[in-house]
């Protein structure tokens, strides 16, 4: 897995902000492709457990914005005399969780290693979580093919149980970010599923459409 970042607060149960690492955090920082927008990640909070969430918000940490003093040594000089200073600088993400995801925690994983959750696939749920997550808490970016995991139902359904979460928690960038997650599930859809989410796509740009009319 691809570490991006690390949980430094909270505005909300489920609204968390992370820092995106940089190269004094690791030897090889996430490239700006691995946490734009609707990018899904997870967050382990215990042994075989998950919360899962995704990227709705990116702020730009940068404490020299409004010092207009005199610069007394160049960006290059910095990194060698005073590295902890760029470190200061960075990218906030605002993180939606989305639900979480477990190994062995229903009977069909516990039964697929003996019941201990070794080597069990991943159960997925949507919805709140119940657990917080820890400030300092590693954030991991999900390939692909675990987002399409996350989001299949039974018989090869896609399922968008946090439909109404999005909604109500990511204020201007729900119709957005629910549009991208579309977009994202679409390729590795069958047809029936494709047109599903073509209706449910309608039916929030006619939803956009209606709020942007004054009567």
């Amino acid at each position: 897995m691809n570490k991006i970042a690390k949980i430094v607060k909270s505005n909300s149960h489920v609204d968390y902000v992370a820092r995106v690492v940089d190269e004094l955090d690791a030897d090889s920082p996430p490239s700006r492709e691995d946490y734009g927008f609707a990018q899904f990640v997870s967050v382990p909070v215990a042994e075989g457990e998950d919360v899962v969430g995704v990227v709705y918000d990116t702020q730009l940490v940068n404490p020299e914005y409004g010092s207009f003093g005199p610069r007394l040594s160049s960006h290059a000089d910095l990194k060698i005399l005073s590295p902890d200073f760029l470190h200061e600088q960075g990218v906030l993400l605002g993180i939606l969780l989305l639900g979480w995801r477990g190994r062995g925690d229903e009977d069909s994983g516990a039964k697929a290693d003996g019941g201990n959750g070794v080597g069990a696939s991943w159960v997925n749920h949507h919805g709140v979580p119940r657990r917080v997550v820890p400030v300092g808490q590693d954030v991991f970016r999900m390939s692909d093919e675990e987002v399409y995991r996350f989001h299949g139902g039974a018989g090869g359904a896609v399922q968008l149980h946090y439909f109404s979460q999005v909604l109500a928690h990511a204020g201007a960038f729900a119709v957005p970010l629910v549009e991208a997650v579309i977009e994202q599930l679409e390729p590795a859809c069958a047809p029936a599923e494709r047109q599903r989410l073509c209706v449910l796509k309608k039916s929030l740009v006619w939803q956009r459409t209606l709020g942007q009319l004054r009567l």
